[in-house]
């Protein structure tokens, strides 16, 4: 029986997906959920597995765009799994392979070697001259004199000039970009064209979490089995300053401005097809070690590829944190159809005034990107000084005086 092979939906609003990479090749004999290949949506990278065991014929090639429910490979259920051990059929396929090579090896005509003489890769008066005035070695340069000699013509080509090769690598390679990344691509276009994106900045003394996170990280992560880590605090602080400015936790839909009760925030994670950013759902009602937990699930399921669909629809706020990359600052671009997002940076000790003195200070540049359109100055800087007030004061302000209930120490 020939069983036909679909591709599934792998959700709402996607109708095609791309071959990314086959994992078997045409004839193999696969085994029911096996793995067959990877395909790209344009919002996360999935696994195809075999739905029966037998013989395998592939109907698209690598870098096919095939629509939903279109036949992707033919399954033979009636063909038995060959028998005997796996490995001897290479062996001789190698056997034979060696073999060849040898014949050819022993056929091909050898190259006749050039004559050598004294004269060969010595340079003549006039080509030592220029090749001396360059500080050209003439070990580096092939001769093309007769037996060998380097004539002046010789030296003149090996010379660089401005704008003239110099024998440097000046290959290239193409490779089309899955459909992951143009779809990004195309978000991040969408956003710059059909948004009024300002951004605006401020400093973060981290010097306050610095002193809570060295105090309890280790008993923290003992209890909770995660970290203590930036997270928890940039999240909780975002989540408090958008109950403080509710259009900031809002998008524009058509001619009317959708506004939400609930905080969704998006984390953006570089994962191995390119950028991904799942959802912490409900981060209103989420603990310190509810936040990490769930960054940590998230991130680790976008790495290794697992992420699902569901996990990155959505989102009411997204935040970036490009410090971990080592960015002093940036202008974040909106996640659309989101209207703000948070820009997080590298955190580096810098000279501060504190108390009428000069001290020094982890400091952090923090920048908020978001759309006029439903935005105003006023509540984008407002918004902004209410992380910075958070997370300079978290024991009052995230932790409501009590640290250690906080922390469910």
């Amino acid at each position: 029986m020939i069983l036909e092979m679909k591709v599934p939906s792998p959700g709402e609003s996607i109708t095609e997906v791309e071959i990314a990479e086959w994992l078997v090749e045409d004839g193999d004999y696969v085994e029911k959920d096996q793995a067959i290949a990877e395909v790209d949506s344009d919002k996360a990278t999935l696994e195809l597995p075999a739905e029966a065991s037998g013989i395998i014929t592939l109907k698209a090639e690598v870098g096919d765009a095939v629509a939903v429910g279109a036949v992707v490979c033919l399954i033979d259920t009636s063909a038995t799994k060959p028998g005997g051990s796996d490995d001897a059929p290479a062996a001789a396929k190698e056997e034979v392979a060696s073999a060849k090579k040898e014949v050819v090896a022993e056929k091909a005509p050898q190259p006749a070697k050039a004559k050598e003489t004294y004269a060969s890769g010595v340079p003549s008066p006039a080509a030592k001259k220029i090749l001396d005035e360059k500080g050209i070695d003439s070990n580096a340069i092939s001769g093309s004199g007769r037996d060998g000699r380097i004539t002046k013509e010789d030296a003149v080509s090996a010379v660089p000039s401005m704008g003239s090769p110099t024998g440097g690598n000046r290959g290239e390679s193409r490779s089309k970009l899955s459909m992951l990344r143009r779809k990004v691509a195309e978000r991040l276009v969408s956003a710059k064209n059909e948004t009024a994106m300002l951004t605006t900045f401020n400093e973060v003394d981290m010097s306050a979490i610095f002193a809570l996170r060295n105090k309890y990280k280790d008993d923290f992560k003992n209890k909770h089995g995660v970290g203590l880590g930036f997270m928890s605090f940039f999240t909780k602080a975002v989540v408090r300053a958008l109950e403080m400015y509710p259009a900031v936790n809002s998008m524009i839909d058509g001619k009317e401005m959708v506004s939400y009760d609930f905080c969704d925030i998006s984390i953006a994670v570089s994962g191995p097809k390119g950028l991904m950013v799942p959802v912490i759902r409900n981060a209103e009602n989420l603990t310190f070690r509810g936040v990490e937990a769930e960054v940590k699930r998230l991130a680790i399921r976008a790495r290794e590829g697992e992420i699902t669909v569901d996990e990155m629809t959505g989102g009411t706020f997204t935040i970036t944190n490009g410090g971990v990359f080592g960015s002093m600052l940036s202008t974040p671009i909106i996640n659309p159809p989101q209207s703000a997002i948070l820009g997080m940076h590298n955190i580096v000790d810098r000279p501060i005034a504190r108390d009428g003195a000069i001290a020094i200070a982890p400091i952090m540049y923090v920048a908020v990107s978001y759309d006029h359109r439903i935005i105003d100055g006023k509540e984008s800087v407002g918004f902004l000084v209410a992380i910075k007030e958070a997370l300079e004061n978290p024991e009052e302000l995230l932790m409501d005086n009590n640290i250690k209930k906080a922390l469910e120490m």
